[in-house]
């Protein structure tokens, strides 16, 4: 099954994106096709390279990038970056900024979008 998931909420103050990313993880393992994320809201929080959680905790950030570099396309939605100043500067690797076109396009595409956050 050909999946695409949409984020909405923020790393550490809600559970979302860590639900997300276990979901991505364990329908990988299933065998399942991972069409893209596209994080929305403050969701797009999650892609920026500017947190620095304590050692003994997760970091969001990370995991998302090694997530995109396995050829996983992390898409960031522009008009949620820009109003909360996040930039290709602070991007976290293997993630992109572009439109709301681009969640179409993964909705499309999916058998199933999977939306995780409020």
């Amino acid at each position: 099954m050909k999946l695409a998931v949409l984020i909405l909420d923020g790393p550490y103050n809600h559970q979302a994106p860590d639900s997300a990313y276990n979901f991505i993880q364990a329908a990988l393992k299933k065998g399942h096709e991972i069409i893209g994320v596209f994080f929305y809201d403050d969701g797009v929080i999650n892609s920026t390279k500017l947190m620095e959680p304590p050692q003994d905790d997760r970091h969001i950030g990370k995991r998302w990038s090694e997530l995109g570099k396995s050829g996983i396309d992390l898409v960031i939605c522009i008009a949620a970056a820009k109003r909360r100043g996040i930039a290709d500067d602070v991007l976290i690797e293997n993630a992109r900024i572009s439109g709301l076109g681009q969640l179409v396009d993964m909705a499309v595409a999916a058998d199933r979008l999977v939306t995780f956050g409020d």
